[in-house]
């Protein structure tokens, strides 16, 4: 069983809130420099204390900000943890698992359900080839069983376990509206229910790797607009959702995320729903996390912005906040080409369409003229260079009053080559 291989791991020191001495969840640092898990600081200083509790130093500030990079190494760590275990469990379920064994195993899960042994063999299995995920994938009756494990109370190592394997052969499943039925159905007494599972591993699984996969399975799922719906109605779902996408987190569990947020954001009612939970505020924290966000992860948050950004509220939400329309503006010609695409479209719908007056401002403050001149004679789109256009007409008209072009004959940038 996968109690007898479980690891034995000591936490190191640096891990452990100095108030809970457990292994921090989100570390957040003190003006003494020291650093306490977010929960454990808050109820401290809620409580009325006014020092901090490892130095009892009187503190200048009750502020605290998160520490990013203890973060990281803690994720890297827990990561690592797991993936030993994992190794321990996969080791122990035998290194080679035939198609025979598999039929073996599948019949007897089917007649006693929830032995994580025979899961981890079939990690196993799956793993040595794309033939024997296929094989998983097209077995009668396997997509099925796994999905009946996800329906009613399980342990969260044995859903993680499930996720793993689904995640490893879901490229191979082929018939994904078969899938979105099985997934989503639901009984008239309301008994079947998979979704709350999926959000358990999402808000609790100890791997990253378990995580994405419900991201995935989940995205798989979303191909009409009832699917859509349906997922965004889930309790909890879109505000883990949103969670996942803090820069505090895995890049991947990040990317995941964004592109989910993505095929779900259709409809105005998700968006109305995603801007009441602050989608705006997160999404600028990413497009100025500097060196912390990949061009990818750039890339699929200024497309959700787009998404976000295209109705009456979620406009007026992103003109508010001078702070995310400097950020769009600084990622013209700075990422790639996709990014200036997605940024410029954010622009030319905010000043050009709706000709928002802070939007405006705010982009000539940022330089957003000059970036605008150089970026039609570059070898953009004939779209991008058309919505440059006209947001230089925009700006000219009130050039008159307001505005002064003749910076760009004076000042340069850096424009990255596409």
């Amino acid at each position: 069983m996968v109690r007898d291989v479980n690891l034995y791991v000591t936490v190191p020191n640096l891990f452990r809130c100095p108030i809970s001495l457990d292994v921090m969840k989100s570390p957040v640092s003190l003006c003494t420099g020291v650093t306490y898990d977010r929960t454990s600081i808050q109820r401290w200083l809620d409580s009325g204390n006014n020092t901090c509790p490892a130095t009892m130093q009187v503190l200048n500030s009750k502020e605290f900000v998160p520490n990013r990079t203890l973060q990281r190494l803690i994720q890297i760590w827990s990561d690592s943890v797991q993936t030993q275990n994992d190794l321990r469990v996969d080791s122990a379920a035998h290194s080679v698992v035939t198609e025979e064994e598999v039929e073996v195993l599948v019949k007897e899960m089917r007649a006693q359900k929830e032995k994580v042994d025979h899961l981890s063999k079939f990690i196993c299995f799956a793993k040595e080839s794309e033939e024997n995920c296929e094989f998983l994938a097209k077995f009668d009756g396997f997509v099925e069983m796994l999905v009946g494990f996800l329906d009613g109370d399980k342990d969260i190592d044995f859903l993680e376990r499930v996720v793993r394997v689904f995640a490893m052969i879901l490229n191979k499943v082929g018939d994904y509206k078969a899938l979105r039925l099985l997934i989503l159905k639901q009984n008239n007494d309301g008994s079947h229910d998979c979704l709350t599972p999926l959000l358990l591993v999402l808000k609790q699984g100890r791997s990253v790797n378990s995580r994405v996969g419900v991201i995935k399975i989940i995205e798989a799922i979303t191909l009409d607009a009832e699917s859509k719906q349906m997922l965004s109605e889930k309790e909890g779902f879109l505000l883990e959702l949103v969670k996942l996408i803090s820069l505090e987190k895995d890049p991947s569990l990040i990317e995941a995320s964004l592109s989910c947020l993505t095929a779900i954001s259709m409809s105005k009612r998700v968006k109305i729903k995603l801007i009441n939970l602050k989608i705006i505020a997160e999404l600028r924290k990413l497009l100025t996390g500097g060196q912390n966000a990949s061009v990818s992860i750039i890339e699929k948050a200024l497309k959700l912005l787009e998404m976000v950004a295209s109705f009456r509220e979620g406009r007026a939400e992103f003109c508010n906040d001078a702070a995310c329309v400097e950020a769009v503006m600084n990622k013209v010609l700075k990422v790639s080409s996709e990014a200036t695409e997605h940024a410029v479209m954010i622009l030319w719908s905010a000043c050009y369409l709706f000709r928002d007056r802070v939007a405006k401002d705010v982009v000539v403050k940022s330089n957003g003229l000059t970036k605008i001149l150089l970026l039609m004679q570059s070898n953009c789109s004939p779209g991008v260079r058309q919505m440059s256009g006209d947001l230089l007409k925009i700006f000219r008209v009130n050039s008159k009053s307001d505005y002064c072009l003749s910076s760009y004959e004076t000042k340069t940038t850096h424009i990255m080559p596409f």
